[in-house]
């Protein structure tokens, strides 16, 4: 780092995108990218668009955010558009965790979920507290639907362990911090969890964080959404427009608007990959691998031989990614295995065959 940095973000660890482009002859499995193209109504949009980028974009994204509105049952006023569902988070942290340990301070989430909470307490100088998952990764409700006293976030369906809460859990827990804002990040909910949008009119302390880049396939596009009762939205717009008023692309917001308009071929895309989800999860239980009864779009696997490193390791000389971990000591033995094509499923089937046999 230069002597320049400013001293408050020089132990900042950022969030590690480590093999996230590597491609080319790789089968990629490490990053649950949808393995399907944007619609073609999508495409078609941002071709269009395409050819008025010499002008800003419309910094409220109106079109696009009225028919986000309108297909998840909201109100204009209650949708917020951002850079990714990442930004949105980002907006929150600033928006509504506030510093210090006092009571109503700082974040909550499970040890084991999203990296990009803790990295995000930290560019933000918050405290945070951890909340240990079960040993079978399941978050325990019974504590968190007790005050937790902080801002607290939820991925559901979790990652990287694909666990998802029913939405009748999710609101006890929301029911059981009125007095913060609880945060649920629903960045897999299209492949078979419950969504608590409905239970945005209910709560004024529910916000509801959604992406394009899983289901609709829009992952380099960079395109979010927040949920939640007009006066949350508001405050969060009013730090958008303050740090990046113009934060969409005008294609992005045009092929938002075509994958909002192609809704079949986004679920189509969700019923393949639940199914190659299914077929995939049985053969490796078949091959004496424990998994996940995940619900987003990928699975996590544990090899009762092969260490998760060793296992991604072996996998990427035979052409195929996916994610291991270094930490935490649960996730050491385990790879995060993205849902793909029904033919790259049998590649990586076939490759984990071929492990198995070499190591006899």
């Amino acid at each position: 780092m230069s002597r320049f940095l400013n001293e408050k973000y020089r132990g900042l660890v950022p969030y590690d995108t480590a093999g996230e482009h590597e491609a080319g002859a790789f089968v990629k499995l490490n990053t649950n990218e949808s393995p399907f193209p944007p619609s073609p109504r999508a495409l078609a949009r941002a071709a269009e668009a395409a050819g008025t980028q010499n002008f800003y974009p419309d910094p409220d994204g109106r079109e696009l955010t009225e028919k986000a509105a309108e297909v998840l049952g909201l109100r204009p006023e209650e949708v917020l558009l951002t850079c990714g569902s990442d930004e949105a988070l980002s907006f929150i942290f600033m928006a509504f965790v506030r510093p210090g340990t006092g009571p109503g301070c700082g974040a909550a989430f499970p040890d084991i979920t999203y990296s990009f909470y803790e990295i995000l307490a930290g560019l933000n100088h918050v405290s945070f507290e951890t909340i240990p998952l079960s040993p079978d990764f399941s978050l325990p409700v019974d504590r968190v639907s007790r005050p937790v006293g902080r801002t607290l976030f939820i991925a559901n369906p979790n990652s990287p362990t694909g666990l998802a809460l029913p939405r009748s859990a999710a609101e006890r827990i929301i029911q059981g911090n009125p007095d913060n804002i609880v945060v649920i990040d629903e960045a897999y909910v299209d492949f078979g969890a419950e969504s608590c949008v409905p239970l945005i009119r209910r709560y004024d302390n529910l916000l509801v964080v959604q992406t394009f880049s899983k289901s609709r396939s829009l992952a380099g596009a960079r395109l979010g959404l927040c949920l939640g009762q007009a006066d949350l939205i508001r405050d969060l717009m009013t730090l958008k427009n303050s740090i990046a008023p113009y934060n969409i692309s005008g294609t992005t917001l045009a092929a938002g608007l075509g994958a909002l308009e192609d809704g079949e071929y986004t679920r189509a895309n969700c019923r393949t990959i639940m199914e190659n989800r299914a077929f995939t999860a049985e053969k490796l239980r078949a091959m004496n691998f424990e998994v996940t009864d995940s619900l987003g779009n990928f699975l996590l696997a544990r090899h009762p031989r092969f260490g998760g490193g060793e296992l991604a390791r072996k996998l990427k000389e035979r052409g195929i990614l996916v994610r291991c971990y270094s930490a935490p000591e649960a996730l050491v033995p385990c790879v995060r295995i993205t849902i793909g094509t029904g033919e790259q499923m049998e590649s990586l089937l076939e490759a984990l065959k071929s492990i198995e046999e070499e190591a006899r």
